[in-house]
């Protein structure tokens, strides 16, 4: 190996460039994240005296198994088919880090989430990205068709960043027709139309990816978990993932949230509805084509005046997420679904500005 052949390492991964996070806006009303403002106070309140049951001196022994016995219990699954991580972008990373190479092409769409796409570059995996249609949607044809050529099939469903999310049928036809391994990733699961949590126990090829970040409002807590079948669960918690994934105090507090379940599935409701409101008043301004959504966040086509649109609401205090060409589309925005006040603010600055 050449003198310095480090160099040429850390040369290559800055020229990918990595997964870019939105840059922090002080005191903004915040609705670039897909964060959850809805879940209540009291709630996280609720969560945040988990740390009275932590000893953090000690290594989390039987905490990981104590957490996934919980989620079997909110899930329905058996505990031996689930595993969990530090957020499900870990989970992501662990599984393209260990069964994909340089030889293994990955189907997925275009756009897809921005982080494993990211990961995918920086591991050197081929991809094969079906764009969507004008009207962001897909058509299940053509990923039946690219199927065959495919090692890997990612779909994150509904979809980041345009709320897509494909009819329960047509997905389950394509996973059947898979022969590869099948990562769906449900990240915003709880807002869209189904889950196909169940479709693991007569698939041995599915993995379904969750999280707590969005549907719990626990995005810095870090706590992901997926399920699969019993050997892929066994080989990847015992071999692939760390020793000890989550902390203490992520383990406790995740257990707190999903025994407390009820709260986040009503707070699930709220934002569908809210959610509903912001796309139907979006669909009256003339200047803007709006997507329909089944995720947290409303993504819409301001055209040319994008970017005009973004710096007034950022002026007014008011930070949504500038995307720019996605497709046919190059004038992109997103908004994430806040509270009621937010929103209100957020509608309210949108009147102001066209009229």
């Amino acid at each position: 190996m050449k003198k310095n052949w480090h160099e040429d390492k850390i040369k290559k991964f800055n020229s990918i460039g990595g997964y870019r996070k939105p840059e922090p806006v002080k005191d903004s009303v915040k609705l670039d994240s897909n964060e959850n403002y809805v879940i209540p106070k009291q709630f996280q309140n609720d969560i945040l005296s988990s740390k009275k049951n932590s000893d953090i001196r000690e290594y989390p022994l039987g905490g990981v198994e104590r957490l996934i016995d919980t989620i079997s219990k909110f899930t329905k699954v058996p505990s031996s088919m689930i595993g969990v991580g530090n957020g499900s972008d870990q989970i992501l990373d662990l599984i393209l880090s260990n069964f994909a190479s340089r030889q293994t092409r990955v189907l997925t769409s275009n756009p897809t989430f921005g982080f494993f796409e990211e990961r995918c570059k920086l591991y050197g995996i081929p991809l094969i990205a079906i764009p969507f249609s004008d009207d962001m949607k897909l058509d299940i044809e053509n990923f039946l068709k690219q199927s065959k050529n495919a090692d890997i099939l990612y779909l994150d469903s509904p979809n980041n960043p345009t709320g897509f999310q494909f009819k329960k049928d047509q997905l389950q036809r394509l996973i059947k027709s898979f022969d590869g391994l099948v990562i769906i990733d449900e990240a915003y699961g709880e807002f869209g139309e189904y889950s196909l949590l169940n479709m693991v126990k007569s698939q041995n090829n599915l993995v379904v990816v969750k999280t707590l970040s969005k549907s719990f409002g626990l995005a810095g807590l870090r706590l992901g978990y997926f399920i699969a079948n019993r050997k892929f669960t066994d080989a990847f918690m015992n071999v692939l993932q760390y020793p000890y994934p989550v902390s203490t105090i992520t383990i406790e507090s995740g257990i707190q949230a999903l025994e407390k379940s009820k709260t986040m599935k009503d707070t699930v409701d709220n934002i569908r509805i809210e959610r509903k409101r912001i796309v139907e008043t979006l669909q009256k301004y003339d200047a803007f084509e709006v997507f329909d959504s089944r995720a947290n966040f409303v993504l819409f086509d301001a055209h040319g005046a994008y970017k005009r649109v973004y710096s007034a609401l950022a002026e007014q205090g008011i930070s949504i997420r500038k995307l720019g060409k996605i497709g046919n589309h190059d004038g992109c925005l997103r908004v994430t679904i806040g509270t009621k006040e937010m929103n209100s603010k957020f509608l309210l600055a949108i009147r102001d500005l066209l009229g």
